[in-house]
């Protein structure tokens, strides 16, 4: 057996579902409800290419909300409100985690800056207080003080 990839098939051939204008729908339910019988509600339906689930459902939505009922959840104004408050929210969580990265950098940062402050500042402090003994200095013999072994004087 073969199996086929949906990659190599050509986008084509996949169906695209179709999405129908609230104002299309009010008029082929009028236009179904007005036909004096079945024969003329079946040629409306081959000439707009519906099935009988469509009116079905149609009328179901309008009997349940007026015209609100047949506007396509998918496709309403409602929906794309909800998309741009997402984009906005997803748009400000980032610069939130940008900022908050920031902010981690910057106290990392100025805990250093104080911690080599603080040292500088007991370096200085000591240095103000007891100079250190330089090892060049030419009042210290340089380890001649201390005997070192084999040396007989």
């Amino acid at each position: 057996m073969t199996s086929k990839s949906y990659e190599s098939l050509d986008p084509d051939a996949r169906p695209q579902r179709r999405t129908f204008a609230a104002e299309f729908k009010a008029r082929i339910l009028d236009e179904y409800d007005a036909a004096p019988d079945a024969a003329s509600r079946g040629a409306i339906l081959r000439r707009e290419r519906l099935y009988g689930s469509h009116i079905l459902d149609w009328r179901k939505a309008r009997d349940a909300g007026a015209s609100a009922g047949l506007t396509d959840r998918r496709q309403s104004a409602a929906r794309a409100a909800k998309k741009a408050e997402n984009a906005e929210l997803a748009r400000l969580q980032r610069e939130n985690a940008r900022l908050q990265a920031k902010l981690t950098k910057t106290e990392t940062a100025l805990s250093i800056m104080g911690k080599a402050h603080a040292l500088l500042e007991l370096l200085s402090e000591s240095a103000d207080s007891a100079p250190m003994p330089n090892p060049s200095s030419p009042g210290r013999s340089q380890g001649r003080d201390m005997p070192v072994l084999g040396d007989s004087e």
